[in-house]
């Protein structure tokens, strides 16, 4: 008896170490194509960058030159979507009509508007940077530049090719400008502060704020379209896709990555 009952036992023994065994191979090959997934999705596409400050004295060069061409590029596609004529931005829509109330220049305004909105920030103890003077400055000059270079009176498929080419080029330009890393522009600033100071979601305050610009405008004869539902609905999600390019990494950033992507390919090798 006993040595029937060892008999009838093995092969169940066996089998049951086989499953054992082949349950932990597939585990591990599962946690390695994991892995393998994992790093071929960080390769194809950068991880959430960091948008928080960085001072003034570190890289200044490169990220100076990021920060000029994107704010020159963001005064580009402002006049882009104006000479478009099929509505604009919140805040187009404002400096258009106050353009039609006087004879200032669209850029004039946007400065004029960016030292108000600047002054705003004393009571809710906002401090500029580099990056909120030159917003001004340089925002101005390349929206001028842009209605000089491009004309009025045009046929509506060059205006259409112009609403969509501003769409995407205003949001590419804000990825440029604000991966730079320098700090809000004065309009930001102004929702971030008062976000900050009342306790309100910045959805909430941005939304409220370009509301109130908005409807401004549209009194003062600013025009509003399908171009402003198009840019409230697509330059949020392309400023997102281009940001990861765009966005400065800190020198500890890149050296905690750097140490992060050495211990993988070690696991990965081992």
């Amino acid at each position: 008896m006993p040595l029937a009952f060892r008999h009838t036992n093995r092969p169940e023994t066996a089998g049951m170490q086989q499953q054992i065994t082949n349950g932990g191979e597939r585990r591990r090959w599962r946690r390695r194509l994991e892995r393998v997934a994992a790093v071929g999705t960080s390769r194809r596409r950068p991880p959430k960058p960091a948008l928080t400050y960085v001072p003034l004295g570190e890289r200044p060069l490169r990220r100076i030159a990021q920060l000029l061409i994107g704010l020159a590029l963001y005064g580009f596609s402002l006049s882009v979507l104006i000479r478009a004529a099929l509505g604009a931005n919140p805040w187009s829509v404002l400096y258009e009509g106050l353009q039609h109330r006087t004879s200032l220049s669209f850029g004039t305004i946007t400065a004029a508007l960016g030292v108000l909105a600047l002054l705003l920030w004393i009571p809710l103890r906002q401090r500029p940077t580099f990056g909120t003077l030159a917003n001004i400055v340089v925002l101005a000059y390349a929206a001028d530049l842009g209605l000089q270079l491009i004309p009025e009176h045009l046929g509506l498929p060059a205006r259409v090719g112009l609403l969509v080419g501003g769409v995407l080029l205003n949001g590419l330009s804000v990825a440029v400008y604000v991966g730079a890393r320098f700090g809000p522009g004065p309009r930001d600033g102004l929702v971030t502060g008062t976000a900050t100071r009342t306790g309100r979601s910045i959805r909430l305050v941005r939304t409220t704020i370009e509301l109130t610009v908005l409807t401004a405008g549209w009194l003062l004869g600013g025009r509003l379209g399908v171009g402003t539902v198009l840019y409230a609905l697509a330059v949020g999600p392309i400023t997102q896709y281009f940001l990861p390019w765009f966005a400065y990494r800190t020198t500890t950033r890149r050296a905690t990555s750097g140490a992060i992507a050495v211990a993988s390919v070690r696991s990965e090798a081992s």
